[in-house]
């Protein structure tokens, strides 16, 4: 019979980000705001369809690869 009492995988925890991180982190995303807006738009209209990836996602996404970026310099 199979022991469940101890389990042989060992969870590690996510580092914690830095304040400096989710503060350069927060500036990107609120200054991509407004452009993922426009780039939203543009694309609502020229593919005729809602079911486009909104500007909030967008904004996230840029600011989710740019942040990184800037620490490993």
């Amino acid at each position: 019979m199979t022991d469940v009492s101890q389990s042989a995988r060992k969870y590690r925890a996510k580092p914690r980000r830095s304040f400096e991180f989710v503060f350069f982190f927060s500036i990107i995303f609120l200054l991509a705001i407004p452009f993922s807006i426009v780039s939203w738009v543009v694309e609502v209209f020229q593919k005729k369809s809602v079911f486009v990836v909104g500007p909030i996602a967008r904004s996230r996404a840029e600011a989710d690869r740019i942040t990184p970026v800037i620490f490993s310099a």
